[in-house]
């Protein structure tokens, strides 16, 4: 088969690793990387044997695809100008900045006929993959995200930043519309939302408790699912999962006997397989595992307890302490 010809635009943090994993992939030609500053995208076209833009529509003109990894308020008029120029993409998340924004994107996408894929990175997590082969019926979903601060993202609010993420996957495994949501969050260090918890309640009656912060001093990653007859663990970080079944007869204790099985996946690289699935859906035209319209449920729901967590802010800002 004929090698895709991939570029990828953006070439800061997270955009050097896509431009180093296109480079291993058989089945690529990196023809180039773009960033606006021209020592970036020097340094990384070095790293990996390609061509360096600055202008990422000279890029555009020599490529099949591209994966997009520049700031979110940048998202729109890029990925536009891809398509526009028949070119196929992978775009971070989150997709877009609004809902408008996002159906025009999914609009364009289709009507050319191009393959959009949105950067949920953790579906592509091989315990999250391993996960789906045990899920039954979700009756109570528990997750988890905590890091120590970091400048990179801070921009953001926290639930674009970090708990779009968990956002993705619950949609991903409660087989139900979402009903209802109800928030709760605040600044500690930005200006912008810094943690944050939300419930999200299912017309199935299933419930997801979300929490996130990224100004605590321990870094926690974890998701656990209660199901009839047991439940799942998911330690994002480590690529492990634990899973409990249970079993007939009961324990001395008069709790049921259980069978607990756990794998590790620290050998899987997530944004490795995340990039050949994007790859391969280019080259054969299917549906991606995370299309656009996957990512805009994920942003609808983020924007929804964003505005839920200002306007209680707002409501209350003259009797908070903090003034």
């Amino acid at each position: 088969m004929q090698k895709i010809k991939i570029g990828v635009i953006g070439v800061g943090y997270l955009g050097k690793f896509h431009a180093q994993k296109y480079a291993a992939m058989e089945d690529v030609d990196l023809v180039g990387v773009a960033d606006v500053s021209a020592e970036a995208a020097r340094r990384v076209a070095a790293e990996n044997a390609t061509i360096a833009f600055v202008d990422y529509k000279e890029l555009l003109r020599r490529v099949d695809a591209v994966s997009v990894v520049v700031p979110t308020p940048l998202h729109f008029e890029l990925t536009k100008a891809c398509f526009a120029e028949n070119v196929d993409v992978m775009l971070e998340k989150p997709m877009t900045v609004t809902l408008a924004q996002a159906d025009e994107l999914i609009d364009r996408a289709d009507q050319g006929g191009r393959i959009f894929q949105v950067g949920h990175l953790e579906r592509f997590n091989p315990a999250i993959v391993a996960m789906e082969d045990y899920l039954t019926c979700p009756l109570f979903v528990e997750s988890q995200r905590v890091h120590s601060f970091n400048p990179r993202g801070s921009d953001v609010d926290v639930v674009l930043d970090l708990m779009i993420h968990d956002i993705d996957i619950i949609l991903h495994v409660v087989p139900s519309p979402l009903q209802s949501i109800k928030t709760i969050g605040a600044p500690v260090v930005t200006r912008e939302t810094d943690v944050a918890t939300a419930q999200l309640f299912f017309e199935n009656g299933c419930t997801a408790n979300v929490t996130v912060s990224r100004v605590a001093h321990d870094n926690v990653r974890s998701l656990r699912i209660y199901q009839p007859g047991g439940s799942i663990t998911v330690n994002y970080a480590t690529k492990e999962i634990t899973v409990i079944e249970r079993r007939d007869g009961m324990q001395d204790n008069g709790y049921p006997n259980e069978e607990t099985i756990h794998f590790c996946f620290t050998e899987k690289d997530a944004l490795a397989d995340e990039l050949t699935d994007f790859v391969g859906n280019v080259q054969t035209r299917q549906t991606p595992r995370v299309s656009g319209r996957e990512g805009r449920q994920a942003l609808d729901v983020a924007l929804q307890i964003i505005n839920q967590i200002k306007n209680h802010l707002n409501r209350y800002k003259d009797t908070l302490c903090c003034g």
